[in-house]
């Protein structure tokens, strides 16, 4: 079986572009037919199956200086498209490539799978609360996801989203959710790493990861660390937030923690990313509009326990009161004694972090890859036995052999 992946993001860094360059590799590994094509001026990975074509047109986006919104070179891709003949499309994104992705669908007459991997109506509606500019977004949503003869959620959480834009619940299917459980791990540990960069010795420090955006509501956290940083102060334990990322939101986070223990460190990637992540002692995930935030996952195999909102997919992953905590999403002081408690509880945080770690290992790539690839397989045998039925003149024979299942291809 032959998919081709449709992707407006892979070069930047975020939770979707890290799930399909796992996937990339994955397939790489194991012979698997996937490729992947996209269209940016930002690195890619530089693998076998990673088809970057140049963009005729790439500006910034407003706001977000690390994304990029590209007009993808239609022709050329579509050449790609149909040289490489897939047997299933995927698409990653609903933007400019996505719908490179849903021409060639059409063009080649092979069924769509796709991941909802981003709620922008949510996001819309953080940002700017204007309930006409959401309509419009979920209705864009709607049509554009309306083709797709599967859909992906990345947790539970977003089945009945789905269903409320309008898609047929036979259609979605929560994906399997899985990391790379040995990039994220206890052993990454270094004790020094976060000295170096300028952290005090002997600290508790408390982690955030991600798009530094009001969107992720990071203003909450703003004004929960204010908070615990004083009460934390009172009590004679030193603490800092370290954050890790970037995004329109950073200048006016830091300006507002300029009085309290904090550190930004701005992107991290690969091998110390695993080691930053490792080298903390608490992650904070404050996020309402994450179909999963696969950052969640990544700290609980790093070893440490987590907080997240009670609001959106991270919550799927977390053991209540065992690798971390789901807090009510608006509640400020819940979220305040959550970080001071923990913060003075050295036992129950490596307990909780043992925990978490142990947990995680059944998460693995590997089990969710293969979830995502069987997904596509059904969709390519339903396709066959499709044109089957056309070819015959829309009635199945009596006597025809059954469809092969994915098992015998």
């Amino acid at each position: 079986m032959r998919v081709l992946l449709f992707t407006d993001t892979l070069g930047d860094v975020n939770g979707v572009s890290r799930f399909i360059r796992n996937a990339a590799e994955h397939s790489l590994a194991n012979g698997q037919d996937l490729q992947v094509v996209t269209s940016t001026n930002f690195e890619c990975p530089r693998e076998a199956n990673i088809h970057n074509f140049k963009p005729i047109f790439a500006t910034k986006m407003p706001r977000y200086a690390h994304l990029e919104l590209a007009l993808p070179p239609l022709v050329r891709m579509l050449r790609f498209a149909g040289a490489h003949r897939p047997d299933v499309i995927h698409i990653s994104t609903p933007g400019p490539v996505g719908v490179v992705g849903m021409i060639a669908s059409r063009m080649l007459r092979a069924p769509i799978v796709g991941v909802y991997h981003t709620d922008f109506p949510a996001y819309v509606d953080h940002l700017f609360n204007d309930d006409s500019l959401t309509y419009f977004t979920s209705r864009f949503m709607r049509a554009f996801y309306s083709p797709f003869r599967s859909i992906l959620t990345r947790s539970r959480e977003y089945v009945a989203s789905l269903e409320r834009l309008g898609m047929q619940r036979e259609r979605i299917l929560p994906l399997k959710p899985g990391i790379m459980t040995g990039a994220f791990h206890p052993c990454h540990r270094d004790e020094f790493l976060l000295e170096r960069m300028g952290s005090p010795r002997g600290c508790v420090r408390v982690l955030s990861v991600g798009r530094v955006s009001v969107e992720k509501n990071l203003p909450l956290l703003t004004r929960v660390w204010i908070e615990a940083d004083r009460w934390l102060r009172a009590s004679g334990i030193p603490a800092e937030l370290v954050v890790v990322g970037d995004g329109p939101y950073r200048a006016e986070m830091e300006m507002s923690l300029r009085r309290t223990r904090s550190r930004f460190l701005g992107f991290r990637y690969g091998e110390e990313l695993s080691r930053v992540y490792a080298s903390c002692d608490l992650f904070v995930f404050p996020s309402v509009t994450d179909t999963l935030g696969q950052v969640v996952m990544e700290a609980q195999a790093s070893g440490i326990p987590v907080l997240v909102s009670d609001e959106g997919g991270p919550k799927e992953v977390v053991e209540e009161g065992r690798t971390g905590h789901v807090i009510t999403a608006a509640d400020a002081q819940a979220w305040t004694s959550r970080i001071v408690d923990l913060c003075r509880d050295h036992r129950r945080r490596r307990e909780m972090g043992r925990s978490a770690h142990e947990a995680m290992q059944a998460f693995s790539m590997d089990r969710s890859f293969e979830h995502f690839w069987r997904v596509h397989e059904d969709a390519w045998v339903e396709s066959l036995a499709r044109k089957r039925i056309r070819a015959r003149g829309g009635q199945p024979a009596a006597n025809a052999e059954p469809s092969p299942q994915p098992a015998d291809l």
